[in-house]
């Protein structure tokens, strides 16, 4: 593996890889200093950015659209930092790694969240490709990873009487007044009274409008 950065790539066209029909694959190296020695390597299919959708022809799962990527990384780099190579590919701040099996299809895709999931996915390709002449490619598809958050419960309408309370301020002038007219009684005629009028000496009637409740 010859290179002189971290990361090379070549755009190729190779015909060893059905599901992906005619995509361009890119190429990615990842130097390390025992990466050139024959069997220390293992490579990534990565396919991100698409969709799995089934054929229209025979229903037979693909994956559509998006970009194709080949990495080849140690076999002994860490999951974190195999992760972090992953998110500077895809250009995404966070990466969901699911792969697939050997002898599954695209509808039982695993997820790689850890060192252990790695070592036993390694496990799993080594075997398949024990009797083959050049091991099998890891077939890995990269989601972007997103933060659900919890909305927020509810507000209760507090009751008027019960706000107040808990806050200590009273409610303003204006407000109490508002209140006392929707809660009092309209103005009623209690009584007819006739008073004589000392000066013609005439007796004119005179209605007083007594308030049922009186805050003078």
């Amino acid at each position: 593996m010859v290179g002189t950065s971290s990361w090379s790539s070549s755009s190729s066209c190779t015909s060893s890889l059905g599901s992906l029909d005619d995509d361009v694959v890119v190429a990615c190296v990842v130097k390390a200093a025992d990466a050139a020695v024959e069997g220390t390597c293992v490579k990534f299919l990565c396919s991100y950015g698409g969709r799995i959708l089934p054929r229209h022809a025979d229903g037979a799962l693909r994956y559509v659209g998006g970009d194709n990527r080949v990495v080849s990384v140690d076999r002994s780099l860490p999951f974190h930092e195999l992760q972090r190579k992953l998110r500077e590919m895809c250009g995404w701040e966070a990466v969901c790694l699911r792969c697939q099996l050997p002898t599954e299809d695209l509808d039982a895709l695993v997820s790689v969240t850890g060192d252990d999931d790695l070592a036993n996915l390694l496990q799993e390709y080594d075997a398949a490709s024990r009797d083959l002449l050049q091991p099998l490619k890891i077939r890995a598809f990269l989601f972007p990873r997103t933060t659900t958050t919890t909305p927020p419960p509810p507000s209760r309408t507090v009751p008027h009487a019960l706000y107040h309370r808990q806050t200590g301020s009273a409610p303003s002038c204006a407000s109490r007044w508002a209140a006392h007219q929707m809660s009092s009684p309209p103005a009623r005629v209690l009584h007819q009274q006739q008073h004589h009028n000392r000066h013609g000496g005439e007796a004119r009637p005179h209605r007083y409008l007594v308030q049922s409740a009186s805050h003078w």
